[in-house]
């Protein structure tokens, strides 16, 4: 088997029980990091420690990630005044934490003949949180719902 050391030198050709001996003095770990059929590749390292540096970079990664969540508030067509200022203060709240946001409109009943009242609703929405936020799409009807999907304004 190719073996290389624990400084990364490579050592050629060494039997199994050579290389285990020389991992056994250093007190280290034998790694196979190569198993070819012909030649198999072993190298000499601390095992615990490749595995803790390991995960600590893994670690670091996701922390440097940006994740956020998908908040919904849910309203209706013949929502009123104060009920909208509330969900409009929440929506600014979860914008300013980074969240996206789901405006979700339900029909109920009767309330489908009234869409353009819907949109209008969204729009007012919209309109209320644009110094903060931009619309994703325009809002879409599915069923007996329509919804926008709200995004905070790029940081410039």
């Amino acid at each position: 088997m190719q073996l290389i050391d624990e400084n990364g030198e490579k050592r050629g050709a060494v039997s199994f029980t050579e290389a285990l001996d020389l991992a056994y003095e250093k007190k280290l770990d034998l790694v196979m990091v190569s198993p070819n059929p012909e030649m198999p590749v072993c190298k000499i390292m601390n095992y615990g420690k490749y595995k803790f540096e390991q995960a600590k970079k893994e670690k670091e990664a996701r922390k440097k990630q940006k994740t956020f969540e998908l908040k919904e508030i849910r309203i209706t067509p013949n929502i009123d005044t104060h009920d909208f200022e509330f969900k409009a203060k929440n929506a600014r709240k979860f914008l300013e934490d980074g969240n996206k946001v789901k405006i979700t409109l339900k029909f109920r009943g009767r309330e489908m003949n009234y869409i353009k009242l819907g949109e209008s609703v969204l729009q007012k929405f919209i309109t209320d949180l644009e110094d903060i936020s931009i619309p994703e799409k325009k809002p879409i009807l599915e069923g007996k719902n329509m919804f926008i999907i709200l995004a905070k304004k790029a940081d410039k």
